[in-house]
């Protein structure tokens, strides 16, 4: 009797657990910082692309969000408390240790930006053609990712008379309409400036070295089973199905990656 109760109990305790995790909602967080577009624009598409994620890994239900500014992603992290995230570099840099961020997979995107930075202006070479003037720029919210993965070394901030702008395009008509000298943007920024009235005046006279994509990482507490099929589903999440609603978000193709593919950016930031 006693063995028949302890595996009728066994029984018991596992259904319990099979219903808990089949309840369970899986979520992800896509923080795109500083982007052309809006989040209300890509939000249907990432809802299009979870069903398709849902699907592929079995999950009872799944939801994602699309946030463009970090304070209201911390807010949601910290209320949803998602297992998933795709991020901007910048952001996974910021928030990799503070919630334990672990990457495992990578982003290849048209114009997502972030990948390459310049400093603009309407006419010379060098960073010396900015020195000691104004400087406008959306990308100033992380002074560490600026001067130590973005600059290296070359530049910091203080060498200029920095003005803080908060949309990409604004910072493009500052140097255009000659409130600054130059700009600190993006190659998404650059390619839009041809979009511009005035824009095609605007010519990069320094440029990064090429930076890692935005990364698909995944959250401290994320069992590791859940966390090993997703990243083993993200090369076919943008085909068959996937593909029309990556195509929407600017997502050419997700692929599994490491923290070794972004090391040197970790070490550079150093915090």
């Amino acid at each position: 009797m006693r063995t028949i109760a302890s595996i009728s109990a066994a029984l018991g305790l596992l259904a319990a657990t099979v219903s808990a995790h089949a309840g369970d909602d899986v979520r992800l967080i896509v923080l795109k910082e500083q982007g052309i577009g809006t989040a209300a624009q890509a939000q249907p598409y990432i809802d299009k692309l979870m069903d398709v994620a849902k699907d592929k890994n079995g999950w009872s239900s799944a939801s994602g969000k699309f946030i463009t500014s970090r304070k209201r992603a911390k807010r949601y992290i910290s209320k949803r408390q998602p297992q998933f995230g795709i991020m901007s570099l910048g952001a996974f840099l910021g928030l990799r240790k503070s919630h334990g961020l672990t990457v495992i997979g990578q982003v290849d995107a048209t114009s997502s930006g972030g990948r390459v930075y310049h400093l603009v202006a309407k006419g010379g070479s060098g960073v010396g053609t900015c020195k000691g003037a104004k400087l406008a720029s959306n990308h100033l919210d992380d002074r560490a990712f600026v001067e130590q993965v973005v600059a290296k070394g070359a530049w910091s901030l203080s060498d200029f008379d920095v003005m803080e702008t908060r949309r990409p395009v604004q910072t493009l008509k500052k140097v255009i309409r000659g409130d600054a000298k130059c700009a600190l943007v993006d190659d998404a920024q650059l390619a839009e400036a041809k979009h511009v009235d005035g824009g095609g005046a605007l010519q990069s006279v320094w440029s990064s070295s090429t930076l890692p994509p935005m990364a698909v990482v995944s959250f401290s507490g994320t069992p590791d089973a859940t966390r090993a099929k997703f990243k083993a589903s993200l090369g076919s999440l943008c085909s068959g199905a996937g593909k029309a609603h990556c195509d929407k978000v600017g997502i050419k193709s997700l692929s599994p990656a490491d923290d070794g593919a972004y090391k040197g950016v970790i070490d550079a930031y150093g915090r």
